[in-house]
């Protein structure tokens, strides 16, 4: 049975360019060994992640997440299960959000920042399915 997660969490650590790429090299090593698919946001010290896969395997992931000391203020935004994969491509993707027009986050959002802890579950995915469909994710798997 496939599911899809998705969460928020802020950096315990300063965020940096080296510190986005050891988590992406990270989960593109091993996601495809556990079946996991899915795409990272990042903004200033937020992240929001989708995981797709295996309920087992998601879940396991999940909660690996949620004791990991480098997230902390981890909240479940969405969790379904679903027949088909909306992440597929991805490994791990990446949406690059200083290129993404402040207009799309502000259809979503009080503000022209990323905050999912302000935004439904719901209008979270809306946003990401938005990302998508304008070809805002970078990183697709190889």
């Amino acid at each position: 049975m496939l599911v899809r997660l998705l969460y928020a969490s802020r950096s315990a650590q300063p965020v940096s360019a080296k510190v986005i790429e050891s988590i992406l090299a990270q989960s593109r090593r091993h996601n495809p060994e556990l079946g996991v698919t899915g795409i990272l946001c990042q903004s200033g010290d937020i992240y929001m992640q989708v995981l797709e896969g295996g309920r087992a395997a998601v879940n396991r992931l999940y909660s690996q997440i949620v004791r990991d000391d480098r997230h902390k203020d981890v909240v479940l935004l969405h969790y379904e299960e679903i027949r088909e994969r909306r992440f597929a491509g991805w490994t791990m993707g990446q949406v690059n959000l200083a290129k993404v027009n402040p207009s799309t986050l502000l259809k979503y959002s009080e503000t022209a920042t990323l905050d999912p802890y302000a935004m439904s579950g719901a209008v979270s995915m809306a946003l990401l399915e938005e990302l998508i469909a304008t070809a805002q994710i970078i990183g697709r798997a190889g």
